[in-house]
């Protein structure tokens, strides 16, 4: 017996030195953790348990036969994040690039349907030169199984990609399916084809990093959610991204302790909107007041920023935070703000996580660049996103509703639960100089009645109480006193149940 244990030993010894000595110091020397050194920092001390440690490929040709590694290339297992269970894998650069064979892609695909059956988030580290090209079809398989997976995951159980390295080719599908994308700068790429097909075949010459880096994701493409300085950071902002999230969409989403009074005001708000209507302000300073110890999870910070997505706490309960800002394009709703919001609207539907809106759009971004680029199609997007969500849904708008922009920002009439306005909002399909020179414009010429008939329609319609006179809007409160508002709403919907008509899936304009 002793003489197998030591056997154990010496086999585990083998696979835990991945690629060996000398490719590790290769990537530490890039700035990289190894794929094991990485799972140490993301999951709790001690509590991973690996699966298929002796795994190799099972390919002769090419002199494979003489290329076996324990692993082969990926390291796959659960453990916990402050004490919830996660399923994880994380690629082996050390081992033959982290190339993805057909075990490879069958170890992923193990923990993958562990995890949707067991009802726990899956994270990837992906850190892979691609496809084993010495395997042909059988990895191109293997990454077909995956995909599949990550669509059948969809919706029941979080998913979030680590890009830590290269992620080329038919690899970036993989995690473009998943629900979160974290990029390293400086050190992970992703892209379709690389540099060099991209000048042979278009004659561009553009580096790696520009192409497919961290900053090109979260600034143009909005391919990645987030970009941090180094693996730790990453690792670290994922276990924080994590303790937001529900197991499953059998689960509701964690309740953590909380330390700020539900009831508090925040006499500051009532000075937030400046009296210029024209004037910029910072949402995010409403949302941080709003939240549990002013603790705002933001998503997508870089990409569409005159929109703002993320999770705060309410009461100690994820609550996810679509909000217009003011300080960039005066908050306007544009084909990148429309898809960033949609898709995050979408996710919370889908894992239960209650949607609290703040308003302040003066419409929708016009000219042809947004016409021929489909603002109808994707504008459509948010609107559907809202109108099919079923979780509890808040509103406060702040200043401005304007138009199909104010119907857009889950209204009253998408089947919002609570709508608030401040006193100083105005909901109306324009903003009233717009408005009166429409209506009057007949008397364009003289000055003097046009400013009476603006002043007219600013009486009339600048103001929630339109609204509020037909039911659209639940109830116009004070600034101060928006978290007690919005935590007692939100209380008061914990136990709400809507029905839709049946249907196999919806058909969202996507």
């Amino acid at each position: 017996m002793t003489k197998i244990l030591k056997e154990l030993e010496v086999r585990r010894a083998g696979a835990r030195a991945g690629g060996g000595e000398r490719r590790v110091a290769a990537q530490h020397a890039k700035g990289k953790l190894s794929a094991r050194e990485r799972l140490e920092v993301l999951l709790d001390p001690g509590s991973f348990e690996e699966y298929d440690m002796f795994v190799t490929h099972r390919t002769t040709d090419f002199g494979m036969a003489n290329q076996r590694h324990p692993g082969d290339g990926v390291v796959t297992g659960w453990g916990t994040i402050n004490g919830r269970m996660v399923y994880v894998f994380s690629q082996d650069f050390t081992v033959l690039g982290g190339s993805v064979s057909e075990t490879h892609g069958a170890k992923i695909c193990k923990i993958m349907d562990m995890a949707m059956q067991n009802g726990a988030p899956v994270i990837g580290i992906n850190d892979s030169g691609g496809a084993r090209i010495q395997e042909g079809v059988g990895s191109l398989a293997a990454y077909g199984e995956v995909f599949q997976r990550n669509i059948e995951a969809s919706g029941v159980v979080p998913q979030i990609s680590l890009i830590m390295g290269p992620c080329a080719g038919g690899a970036v599908y993989s995690p473009a399916m998943t629900d979160f994308i974290f990029m390293v700068k400086d050190s992970s790429y992703m892209f379709v084809t690389g540099p060099d097909v991209v000048k042979t075949v278009t004659n561009e010459q553009v580096t790696a990093e520009e192409l497919g880096g961290a900053t090109t994701h979260t600034r143009k493409s909005s391919v990645a959610d987030l970009a941090f300085e180094n693996d730790i950071e990453a690792l670290t902002e994922a276990r924080r991204l994590i303790d937001f999230l529900p197991m499953s969409n059998r689960d509701k989403p964690p309740v953590r302790p909380f330390f700020d009074d539900p009831e508090r005001v925040d006499e500051s708000l009532d000075t937030l909107i400046p009296a210029n209507p024209n004037t910029p302000y910072d949402m995010k300073e409403l949302i941080l007041k709003v939240a549990d110890e002013g603790d705002f999870y933001e998503i997508q910070e870089e990409f569409a920023k005159n929109i703002i997505t993320g999770f705060i706490r309410l009461e100690g309960s994820t609550v996810g935070v679509v909000a217009n800002q003011p300080m960039v394009l005066a908050g306007v709703l544009d084909i990148d703000s429309a898809r960033k919001a949609a898709r995050f609207v979408r996710f919370c539907d889908a894992f239960e996580i209650p949607i609290l809106t703040f308003v302040d759009v003066p419409g929708f971004l016009p000219g042809t660049t947004q016409e021929y680029g489909g603002v109808i199609k994707h504008g459509a997007k948010l609107l559907f996103a809202y109108g099919e969500a079923t979780v509890p849904k808040v509103t406060v708008i702040t200043r401005k509703a304007y138009g199909g922009a104010y119907v857009v920002m889950a209204s009253k009439h998408l089947r919002a639960d609570v709508n608030y306005a401040w006193p100083p909002s105005e909901i109306a399909v324009m903003g009233a100089k717009g408005a009166t020179e429409i209506l009057y414009r007949s008397e364009l010429g003289d000055p003097e009645k046009i400013e009476a008939r603006t002043k007219e329609y600013e009486d009339n319609f600048a103001n929630p109480f339109k609204a509020a006179e037909r039911g659209f809007i639940d109830e116009v409160i004070l600034p101060r006193s928006t978290r007690r508002r919005v935590a007692r709403a939100f209380a008061a919907l914990r136990r709400k149940k809507q029905s839709r008509p049946w249907k196999k899936h919806d058909n969202i304009p996507l």
